[in-house]
């Protein structure tokens, strides 16, 4: 099958494409216990699809005394680094297969990803999935933070996408709350997160994995 007229797909990347929320953590957990703080990796999860500066806003104000944030989040980054380069990307089942198809049926491809983009690039790299994106747009570079919807009107805008005919592949709910509020099609893909009621409402779909996204998008032809 080759689509008639170019389409337009959006992606978030942890969670989605990588593996690493799974991964950040314990790395979280170890990083605050390395400074005497416990608790680290499960108050992280309220930060999951957040930029950096909102996660700082969130863990630090979790506490009633200060924190070293700062050496916290290096010994954290050091940590998922190391992995990486001992293990390699924890690439999600299904990312190649589902951007080749992509590619091959004259998509354009969006990533839109709370991360800064000195790690992005370096982690996309890392695994050879930084040729498929069109545009990328990360965390940095915008002051409001997902579930806001600057991130997905900023990559839609450079796609040069019409929203409401454009899908955003998400795992988390401030990722689909995000996509829904920017007025495009979200697809959700749960991680650590399973769908609530709420999810199932925003979410045009909800996939079980990347496979699953692939034979939603046929069926959409």
């Amino acid at each position: 099958m080759t689509l008639q007229k170019r389409h337009t797909i959006i992606f978030d990347m942890d969670g989605v494409l990588f593996d690493t929320e799974r991964l950040s953590i314990p790395c979280w957990e170890a990083a605050g216990l390395a400074y005497g703080i416990s608790g680290m990796g499960e108050l992280s999860r309220a930060c999951i699809g957040t930029t950096a500066v909102r996660t700082k806003e969130i863990l630090t104000g979790s506490f009633d005394h200060p924190i070293p944030y700062d050496e916290i989040r290096a010994e954290k980054s050091r940590l998922m680094h190391e992995s990486f380069v001992r293990n390699g990307m924890p690439v999600k089942p299904g990312v190649f297969e589902l951007m080749d198809w992509l590619k091959e049926n004259g998509f354009a491809i969006g990533l839109a990803t709370s991360t800064r983009r000195a790690a992005v690039e370096e982690e996309l790299a890392m695994c050879g999935l930084d040729r498929y994106f069109d545009v990328v747009v990360c965390g940095d570079e915008l002051k409001r933070s997902k579930p806001a919807p600057d991130i997905f009107i900023k990559c839609g805008g450079e796609l040069q996408a019409v929203s409401e005919e454009t899908w955003v592949i998400e795992d988390s709910y401030n990722g689909i709350r995000a996509a829904h509020a920017a007025g495009m099609k979200p697809v959700m893909v749960p991680d650590l997160l399973a769908p609530d009621e709420e999810m199932r409402s925003l979410a045009v779909q909800i996939c079980g994995d990347l496979f699953e996204v692939r034979s939603y998008l046929e069926r959409q032809f």
